[in-house]
């Protein structure tokens, strides 16, 4: 899945130098008062025609100046900005290639997942990783904060967490891990919500933690039961602990991960799109395929909040498949 296709822009503004527009209207109040003043001698005056025509002269001059600065001031900003979407595109471009090109189906599970950013580059963090041993982890995670500086965050996140996952670790062990790196490379501001789930297929069996991170929606045989089990956010604190929950998963048991930046987008009444309203939405298309679902959401999103989100929209869905096997 790409991590999103919009490059938002801001538009450059350009002023005429402070002292420029002093001398300009200087000029032209001198100007105009001399021509007040000498309204009836400008014919037989040449020393008042002079005046006047040496006032107005000097004005268009100052003025096409200040022109012409403005236009090299906005030929610069447009070099910059280039510069800039160049540098944003490429970043974009390396992030995208940073979510998975492909989402497995082992089985047991099927995924599907998307992540739109808000400001060109995203925070947000989705990864579904299959390894030799047969291991299948999936994860997601909201960086405080959007633009540059979280997506920066969001690239050491999945580089630490790939080596981390790869190692066997249970999950409590990942995430005190990710924990204590996050809280030394960041500042007490920064932090991460966190859902980390491993899967045993032969089993059925889903171990996690869930540090901080918003309550997955869950329908099917685990209706009702809240997977939050597991510690805080992730850098906030240097030795936070973290608990390993598990659940079992039956065929057709469905399993929402999403990004407040879904739930708190805002309508033109300022009101939030909401955990009710996304529940009810999935258990309406629950019977449908997962990229039906999440078509469905998105839409429903962009026509309750617009086209351009606030925040960061993160969603990461997964479902139960074929027949339950014995231990």
């Amino acid at each position: 899945m790409e991590a999103g296709n919009t490059i938002q822009q801001s538009k450059p503004t350009f002023n005429i130098a402070g002292r420029d527009l002093i001398y300009l209207i200087g000029f032209l109040v001198g100007a105009a008062i001399l021509l007040f003043l000498g309204r009836g001698l400008v014919q037989g005056s040449a020393l008042a025609t002079w005046g006047l025509t040496f006032g107005a002269t000097t004005a268009v001059a100052v003025l096409l100046v200040s022109l012409y600065r403005v236009q090299l001031e906005l030929q610069a900003s447009r070099r910059q900005l280039a510069r800039k979407e160049a540098e944003l595109s490429f970043a974009l471009e390396v992030q995208r290639a940073l979510f998975p090109r492909q989402l497995p189906r082992v089985d047991g599970l099927e995924f599907a997942a998307v992540c739109i950013p808000a400001s060109g580059i995203s925070g947000d963090y989705y990864d579904v990783m299959q390894f030799a041993d047969g291991r299948l982890v999936f994860a997601i995670a909201d960086i405080s904060g959007k633009g540059i500086s979280a997506a920066i965050l969001m690239a050491n996140v999945q580089a630490l967490l790939r080596t981390l996952a790869e190692t066997g670790s249970s999950p409590s062990d990942v995430c005190k891990r990710l924990n204590h790196h996050l809280h030394q490379v960041t500042d007490a501001s920064k932090f991460a919500t966190f859902f980390y789930g491993e899967w045993d297929g032969a089993n059925r069996r889903l171990r996690y933690v869930n540090a901080g991170h918003n309550t997955p929606i869950v329908l099917g045989s685990l209706s009702g039961r809240e997977l939050n089990e597991g510690g805080v956010p992730l850098g906030m604190f240097p030795c936070s602990e973290f608990q390993t929950a598990e659940a079992t998963l039956e065929p057709e048991d469905l399993l929402v991960l999403y990004s407040d930046g879904i739930t708190e987008a805002r309508s033109s009444s300022d009101e939030e799109f909401g955990e009710k309203r996304l529940q009810a939405l999935i258990e309406k298309h629950s019977n449908e395929s997962l990229a039906d679902v999440q078509a469905g959401v998105l839409e429903a999103v962009s026509n309750w909040a617009g086209d351009e989100p606030e925040d960061d929209m993160t969603l990461l869905m997964v479902r139960a498949t074929g027949p339950k096997e014995d231990s």
